[in-house]
């Protein structure tokens, strides 16, 4: 349990210092400037419409950091109440004149009560996934935009019920297709544990989570997802379907996007009768 912890703890440390280059990153890169012919409406209105499309690329050259809140209710025989903040930064790195390193981390925050038997409520860090997707800069005659790259699991939790006590490794890839306003793709990856907590159980988990987005002037956006999360070891089934509206904005001089929607859970891994998502994406283009 010492090496865990300790390991635990390096885990987090290095996440917190991913977190902390995220500002200086960003602030190294230059906002576009307008274009002479464009008044500054008309610029602010393309520059919205360009973001929001950027947006619904996962390997898009743009650093975003997004705070996404699920709230899910009705969860289990008790009739639990649960909510996960996912904060997830993506920061581009270009590593030669052909390609692209695009690292992105998920880190949850996690609050439930009466999710789980016999306990009241828990409130900490959840496990963090961290992928890293290799994609070209140029996509082809195709239009086909991919990325492929490892996936980690970092046991950062800080309750034992919030994770699984166990580092794990496997491959991610995304693939899309975006035409002209309307964006269609999906994103996967597999992870298998490979040390951690020996009491616990072992993980051998797919995620799969195909998209469709459609664009519309103004910085607007209508999208909607499924997230599957299979645990094949227990053969469980945790799904969600998400439908969501979404605008590019300002907040003083800060570009966000804004979303909200829905959430239908689905699987036999899914105990939530409904819920939602909403959160703030914190945007530095180039």
């Amino acid at each position: 349990m010492k090496n865990t912890t300790t390991l635990k703890q390096a885990a987090l440390t290095f996440l917190l210092f991913l977190f902390t280059m995220v500002p200086v990153l960003a602030q190294e890169e230059e906002l576009p400037q307008p274009a002479p012919e464009q008044t500054q409406e008309q610029k602010g209105g393309s520059d919205a419409d360009a973001l929001a499309k950027q947006l619904q690329n996962p390997v898009a050259s743009l650093i975003s950091v997004p705070f996404q809140f699920n709230f899910d209710f009705g969860i289990g025989p008790d009739d639990g109440t649960r909510m996960i903040m996912n904060f997830q930064p993506v920061v581009p790195i270009s590593i030669s004149e052909d390609w692209n390193l695009i690292g992105r981390v998920i880190l949850p925050v996690i609050w439930q009560q009466d999710c789980v038997p016999c306990d009241d409520d828990q409130f900490g860090l959840g496990d963090a996934v961290v992928s890293a997707f290799f994609s070209p800069k140029d996509p082809g005659p195709s239009g086909i935009i991919w990325g492929v790259g490892p996936v980690l699991l970092v046991p950062t939790a800080t309750d034992d019920l919030l994770g699984q006590e166990k580092f794990g490794i496997g491959p991610t890839a995304v693939v899309l297709k975006q035409f002209g306003s309307l964006t269609a793709g999906a994103l996967a990856n597999h992870i298998w544990s490979v040390a951690g907590n020996s009491d616990r159980a072992d993980v051998n988990a797919s995620f799969f989570q195909p998209f469709l987005a459609q664009n519309f002037p103004g910085g607007w956006a209508v999208s909607v997802n499924t997230e599957i999360a299979q645990d094949w070891d227990n053969d469980l089934t945790n799904g969600t379907l998400n439908l969501t509206g979404s605008k590019v904005t300002s907040i003083g001089s800060q570009l966000v996007n804004i979303f909200i929607g829905p959430r239908f859970p689905y699987g036999n891994g899914n105990p939530a009768d409904w819920g939602f998502r909403t959160g703030i994406v914190l945007l530095f283009p180039k």
